[in-house]
C-alpha cells in the first residue's frame, strides 16, 4: 500500500463522500440557517414550541417529505428524503427526529401500509404539514416482540366499525413521538379480531385530537415526562377505551376486510404478512443508522478541531506546550473512530443506493432483496448507534472540560442520540435479526434445523442470506485470491489479506453457531428456548462480525470509485487504520482460532501506530471532508479558534520565536 499523499484537497473528499445526492447536501448547508440549531439552555416547552414552528419552515423540495409521490407533493426520491435527515441530524436532532416522526413513520406508514383512497385523504395534508401524526406501535409492556401486543381492533359487522381497545395498562402505546403536543392522528397497530378469529398485527389511522387539540373521546392522552435528550420532541402515551374507528381506516394493501367481516389478505400466512407489512417500513432504520453517523461526524469535527488548537504539557527541549493531537493517546483516541466513522459513511451509502432501488421502483419489489435490505439496515443500524455512543462519549472526554459544557454542543449530542441505540429496534435483536437470516441460509449446507428453527428463532419467512455481498464482491475474489497461501508472507496492509481475516472470522464464528445449535437441538429438542439461549452471544458475535465484513467491503467498493488519485489514497490509508483497529480489537480471538500468530499480532499493533503517525497531519482534512457548515458545529469554543491562534501566534513573537 502507498504512503497517503502530503496533501490533499478536503473539497476532493467531500465530493466522493457526498456521492450521488450531493444537490441534496448542497441544498442543506445552503438553507438551514442558524435559526433551524438548537438553543442552549431551553426548557422542554420552549424546545417543543421552537421545533414545532420550525418544522413548518423547512424547505419542501429538499426534504425528509422527497421520498412521497410527486401527485402528493413530494418528489419520488426515496435516497434523497433518507440523505436529508442525515443533514437534519448535523443541524439539530430534536428538529430530525420531530420531521422523521412526521414524514418517515407517521405518513411514510400511510403510504406504505394503505391504498390510493387513503392516499388521497391525507397524503396531501400530510406532506404538507397541515395533518399532524404519530406512529403508534410500542407498548409499555411490549417493545421489541411487537407481533405480541397487546391493543385489540375487533370488527363489529353490525355497525360496520372496529372497536379499538387498551385492554390493561401494559398495553397503552408509550414514548410516541407527537402525541403528547401535537399529533392529531395516529397510525394505529394492534391485533385484528374479526368472526371470533385473531389475525395478527394490523395499522389503522386514527384521529386521536379534535381540531381544537382536545383528545377526542375514548382517546386518553399523556405526556412521556422529562427525557435525558431529546427536548424539543413531544413524546407521549395514548390508550383507547372503545374507541369506534370506521372500517375504511384500516389500512388495507396487505389486508381486507369485508363489510360482513370476512377477512382477505394476499399473504395467507400472519407471521409473514406482518413481517412483509414491517419491511415496507425500513426506511425507519436506515434513517436512524444515518442520522447517527451524521450526529458522529459533528462530534468528530469539533473534538480534532479542538485538539489542533488545544495546548497540554510541555517537552523537555521546548517550553511551549503540545498540541492535544500530537499525542499519540490522543491520535488512539480519535483516528480509529474516525476511520471507522468513514467506513461507516461507505456502508450508508451503499445501503441508501440499495433502499433507492428496491423501494424506489413502480414494480412489485423483490422479496429476496426486500429481505437482504431490511437485514443489513438493522445490523448498520446497531453498529452506527453503537459507535456514535462511544465516539461522541470519547470526544466528549478528548476535550476535558470544554467538552462538558453545552455551549459546546458535545453534551446536546451525547444526550439526543443515546437513545439511538433502542430507537427503531433494540441493537441486541436487530443483531439477532441480522443472525437469523444468516443460520437460515445455512439450512441447505447444515441440515435443518427444524424443532428448534420453527419454535423459536429461525423464521420461515426469511430466505437465503449466506454471505451476502457489497458491490465490491468481483474486486474482493480478485484481491482475495491474490493473496498468498503462508500468511506471514504478506504485509497486513495487504488488502486482499485485510478481507480474508475479515471473512474468515465470519464464516466461522457463523459454522460454530449452527454447529452449536444442532448440537442442542440434538439435546434439548423439548427445550427450544434453551437451545437458543445457550448459543446468544454467539449468534450475536456472527452478527457482529458480518456486519464488520460488509462495511470493510463497502469502503473498499468506495474507494475502488475513486477518481482523485491523492484522494485515494488517503481512504486507502484511512481503510487500512479500520480493517487493523478491527483486527487489533479482535485479536484475542484471532489468536485463539489460530488466525494470527503472536508475532503477527504484535505487528499489527505497530502498523496502527504507524498509520496514526502518518495520519495525523490529515485530521483536519479528514474532518473537513465532511463539510459541515461552522455555523451548524454551533459549537462556542470553535468560535474562539481564530482569536485563540492569534494569541499564540502573539506569544511565539513576543518569545522571539
Amino acid at each position: 500500500m502507498s504512503n497517503a499523499p502530503a496533501v490533499v484537497d478536503p473539497g476532493g473528499l467531500r465530493a466522493v463522500l457526498d456521492g450521488p445526492w450531493a444537490w441534496v447536501r448542497d441544498a442543506h448547508r445552503k438553507h438551514l440557517d442558524e435559526r433551524f440549531l438548537p438553543v442552549y439552555g431551553e426548557t422542554g416547552d420552549q424546545a417543543r414550541e421552537r421545533v414545532s414552528r420550525l418544522l413548518a419552515e423547512l424547505p419542501v423540495e429538499l426534504g425528509i417529505r422527497a421520498g412521497f409521490p410527486t401527485e402528493y407533493g413530494g418528489g419520488d426520491d426515496v435516497g434523497g428524503s433518507i440523505v436529508a435527515i442525515e443533514m437534519l441530524a448535523q443541524v439539530d436532532l430534536s428538529l430530525m427526529v420531530k420531521a422523521g416522526v412526521q414524514w418517515g413513520l407517521f405518513g411514510g406508514a400511510v403510504a406504505a401500509l394503505g391504498t390510493t383512497r387513503h392516499h388521497d385523504a391525507y397524503l396531501r395534508d400530510i406532506v404538507s404539514g397541515s395533518l399532524f401524526g404519530c406512529f403508534a406501535m410500542t407498548e409499555t409492556g411490549h417493545g421489541s416482540d411487537v407481533q405480541q401486543l397487546r391493543t385489540t381492533c375487533t370488527y363489529d359487522p353490525q355497525t360496520g366499525t372496529f372497536d379499538l381497545h387498551t385492554p390493561h395498562e401494559a398495553a397503552r402505546k408509550d414514548y410516541i413521538g407527537n402525541a403528547a403536543r401535537d399529533g392529531r392522528m395516529a397510525v394505529v397497530f394492534a391485533q385484528l379480531i374479526t368472526n371470533g378469529r385473531k389475525h395478527g398485527v394490523h395499522a389503522w389511522l386514527v384521529p386521536i385530537r379534535d381540531e381544537h387539540g382536545n383528545p377526542l373521546p375514548g382517546v386518553t392522552i399523556c405526556d412521556a415526562g422529562p427525557k435525558a435528550g431529546l427536548l424539543g420532541v413531544d413524546n407521549g402515551r395514548l390508550s383507547f377505551d372503545h374507541v369506534s374507528v370506521p372500517r375504511d381506516m384500516l389500512l388495507d394493501r396487505y389486508a381486507q376486510i369485508a363489510e360482513d367481516g370476512t377477512y382477505s389478505s394476499p399473504i395467507e400466512d400472519d407471521s409473514r404478512r406482518f413481517f412483509t407489512m414491517l419491511g415496507t417500513l425500513v426506511r425507519g432504520r436506515v434513517s436512524v443508522g444515518g442520522a447517527a453517523s451524521a450526529a458522529t461526524r459533528s462530534a468528530l469535527t469539533i473534538a480534532v478541531r479542538y485538539g489542533d488548537i488545544r495546548r497540554q504539557f510541555g517537552t523537555p527541549d521546548a517550553d511551549r506546550e503540545v498540541l492535544l493531537n500530537d499525542y499519540l493517546a490522543h491520535q488512539r483516541k480519535l483516528l480509529p473512530a474516525l476511520a471507522t466513522t468513514y467506513a461507516l459513511h461507505f456502508a450508508q451509502a451503499e445501503l441508501v443506493a440499495t433502499l433507492s432501488e428496491v423501494q424506489g421502483g413502480s414494480g412489485p419489489v423483490d422479496e429476496h432483496r426486500q429481505r437482504e435490505l431490511e437485514s443489513r439496515a438493522a445490523g448498520l443500524k446497531a453498529a452506527q448507534t453503537w459507535h456514535a455512543t462511544r465516539t461522541i462519549q470519547m470526544c466528549r472526554e478528548a476535550c476535558g472540560g470544554a467538552g462538558y459544557l453545552a455551549e459546546n454542543r458535545l453534551p446536546g449530542l451525547k444526550a439526543d442520540t443515546d437513545v439511538f441505540t433502542t430507537f427503531e429496534g433494540d441493537n441486541t435483536v436487530l443483531l439477532q435479526l441480522v443472525a437469523k437470516g444468516l443460520l437460515t441460509g445455512y439450512r441447505d449446507e447444515f441440515g435443518s434445523l427444524d424443532g428448534w428453527g420453527r419454535a423459536s428463532f429461525v423464521a420461515e419467512h426469511v430466505r437465503e442470506m449466506v454471505l451476502e455481498r457489497t458491490a465490491a464482491r468481483p474486486l474482493v475474489e480478485r484481491l482475495i485470491s491474490a493473496v498468498p497461501g503462508r500468511d506471514e508472507e504478506v504485509a497486513v496492509t495487504d488488502r486482499g489479506w485485510q478481507l480474508k481475516i475479515f471473512e474468515d472470522r465470519e464464516r466461522h464464528r457463523l459454522d460454530g453457531a449452527v454447529r452449536r445449535l444442532r448440537n442442542g437441538a440434538a439435546t434439548k429438542k423439548d427445550h427450544p428456548f434453551d437451545i437458543f439461549n445457550d448459543v446468544q452471544d454467539h449468534v450475536i458475535a456472527v452478527a457482529a462480525a458480518h456486519i464488520d465484513r460488509v462495511t470493510l467491503e463497502a469502503f473498499v467498493a468506495g474507494i475502488d470509485a475513486t477518481a482523485d488519485q491523492a484522494v485515494r489514497a488517503l481512504l486507502s490509508r484511512v481503510c487500512d487504520l479500520y480493517a487493523l483497529s478491527v483486527i487489533e480489537a479482535d485479536k484475542g480471538w484471532l489468536l485463539e482460532h489460530a488466525r494470527l500468530t503472536p508475532a503477527r499480532a504484535k505487528t499489527v499493533t505497530g502498523v496502527v501506530n504507524g498509520l496514526l503517525k502518518e495520519l495525523r497531519p490529515h485530521m483536519r482534512t479528514l474532518v473537513d471532508g465532511f463539510a459541515i457548515p461552522d455555523a451548524w458545529l454551533n459549537c462556542a469554543v470553535l468560535r474562539e479558534e481564530p482569536r485563540r491562534q492569534e494569541t499564540m501566534a502573539d506569544h511565539d513573537v513576543a518569545g522571539g520565536r
